[in-house]
């Protein structure tokens, strides 16, 4: 991406300070340990900045605009689209059970689960499971996650009722693997980082060490003993790969992702997608339930989904993780927001991403 004068583009260049100033404020003040923001329309850059420190170690460096922060659920769209890919080459279709993928998820309604309900949280399959903590203090595999999930009681039937759900884009990343032959992080980084040329993004911590990326704090219900085992900064957890929430990446390459589905699935000459599944993946599937959601992404549309403000179009799509990490694009005015903090959404309720987000839609002139 280029980088441009706000008025370039139409936009309030005192507004877009202000927003950063939102980051700013919060470092200064001791609310915040890390932020970078990237605002970005038209496919120019207009603000690229970075507060705070990489972690509260004494002699911590600073944050970069392009430090590498975990996204914690920005993973699932970029799960969805692994799903995606094969759907287009034929190889996954979205209509058929998850069963016929992954035949040991069948008993009770689990076999009217299909591969879209996966993608648009209508499977009736749990966030978490309720064995979430025991796996994460026994440091357990992915693969004994799924074992348990698909061991899991579903919620309610399939389709009656969209509920945010991790373990649902769990057995999509798992479809993907098992489709593949391959790892799910080995997928994305051939058929989608490179392709894009997203260098500072993987699943899981790639090639790098823990200290080399943003530290997290939390998650914040586990207490400071579960913290020292499978927090977000420890290495089972960084390097975990969950299709869920377990990618890095940096506000560039979030936006070039951004920018790619803006553009109907292509990025400067390179086509990850055809125009149609773009358009797919950002347009609601929940026709009827009033629970409006896109095949991964969510859109502003829905009213339960409050994290982008209240001045983007209803047309925004994207996503928030709860490590404080946000990003989303608005096809009416093709403006682009990427923030990404290492402060819990559950400390605010998402009040400071959704302020800055609301700041960075109200520059637009």
């Amino acid at each position: 991406m280029r980088a441009a004068s706000p008025v370039d583009v139409g936009l309030s260049g005192s507004r877009l300070d202000a927003a950063a100033g939102l980051l700013g404020s919060e470092v200064e003040k001791g609310r915040l340990g890390a932020g970078a923001v990237l605002v970005a329309r038209r496919g120019a850059i207009v603000l690229h900045q970075a507060f705070g420190r990489m972690s509260p170690a004494s002699g911590a460096q600073p944050v970069q605009p392009d430090s590498v922060f975990l996204l914690a659920s920005i993973t699932k769209p970029v799960t969805a689209t692994a799903v995606m890919l094969l759907v287009e080459r034929g190889q996954v279709s979205l209509e058929e059970p998850a069963a016929r993928y992954i035949p040991e998820f069948q008993g009770g309604a689990r076999g009217l689960v299909r591969v879209r309900d996966l993608l648009s949280h209508t499977s009736g399959l749990p966030d978490m499971l309720p064995e979430n903590r025991e796996l994460r203090l026994a440091h357990a595999p992915l693969s004994e996650f799924v074992r348990r999930v698909c061991a899991t009681p579903l919620l309610f039937s399939p389709r009656t009722r969209c509920s945010y759900q991790s373990m649902g884009t769990l057995l999509a990343g798992e479809i993907v693997q098992r489709v593949t032959g391959e790892p799910l992080r080995d997928f994305m980084r051939r058929e989608i980082f490179r392709v894009l040329g997203m260098k500072d993004s993987a699943l899981g911590l790639g090639k790098r060490r823990v200290s080399e990326t943003v530290w997290s704090s939390g998650p914040p219900e586990a207490s400071k003993q579960d913290l020292a085992v499978y927090g977000w900064s420890t290495e089972y957890w960084r390097d975990l790969g969950a299709p869920w929430g377990g990618m890095h990446s940096t506000t560039t390459d979030l936006a070039v992702l951004l920018q790619t589905f803006l553009n109907g699935g292509a990025y400067e000459g390179r086509r990850l997608l055809k125009p149609e599944t773009a358009k797919a993946m950002i347009t609601d599937q929940n026709s009827g339930l009033d629970s409006p959601w896109g095949l991964g992404w969510a859109l502003a549309r829905s009213r339960a989904w409050n994290y982008f403000g209240n001045r983007v179009s209803p047309a925004t799509f994207g996503h928030v993780g709860a490590t404080g990490t946000i990003a989303w694009a608005d096809p009416e005015t093709e403006l682009i927001c990427v923030v990404l903090t290492n402060r819990p959404v559950d400390e605010d309720k998402g009040k400071l991403l959704r302020e800055v987000s609301e700041a960075v839609a109200g520059a637009v002139e």
